[in-house]
């Protein structure tokens, strides 16, 4: 069995798939708490198998830091690494979002609209460099943030080593 379209019918489907084609995929609306708790949550054990005795603490300033970087990454897809479209680094976002101390950051990318915490500390168990900063037992401060599009999750965790009061 054919379908034809005629006359006016034709026109609207054609704008609807050439509007779909051509607008980048949204930002997907998801929770992300549970996602970034595990990540907290992952990181203390990665430590603490390492050998460190302390805790990890979130710090606001540490998870600006980086949602500004995970909604960096999600609108700039030419962004794969700790280098923000504008040049920043880790540290400066840090120092941007008012964190005082030491930063580092890990990031995590997946091709699709969702990723696991099994997933996630898998990409990073490959990455010695990722490794090293998460099994850092300076690392004391932790702030985390994930971005999702139909095509795309980002996940930033960076870590502080924050520096003495009164200095």
């Amino acid at each position: 069995m054919s379908v034809r379209m005629r006359g006016r019918g034709a026109l609207p489907v054609a704008l609807a798939l050439w509007t779909a084609a051509a607008w980048p995929a949204p930002a997907a609306q998801a929770d992300n708490k549970r996602l970034n708790s595990a990540v907290v949550s992952a990181v203390y054990t990665l430590q603490h198998q390492a050998g460190c005795t302390n805790d990890v603490i979130r710090d606001n300033a540490l998870t600006l830091a980086a949602e500004w970087h995970a909604d960096d990454m999600l609108a700039n897809r030419n962004i794969n690494g700790n280098t923000g479209s504008d040049g920043s680094t880790p540290q400066d976002r840090a120092d941007a979002a008012g964190f005082h101390g030491k930063a580092a950051e890990t990031v995590a990318i997946n091709p699709a609209m969702s990723i696991s915490s099994l997933e996630l500390v898998n990409q990073w168990y490959s990455d010695p460099d990722d490794m090293a900063i998460i099994r850092d037992c300076a690392n004391t401060a932790i702030g985390v943030w994930s971005e999702n599009s139909l095509d795309r999750t980002v996940v930033v965790a960076v870590y502080g080593q924050p520096a003495p009061r009164g200095r």
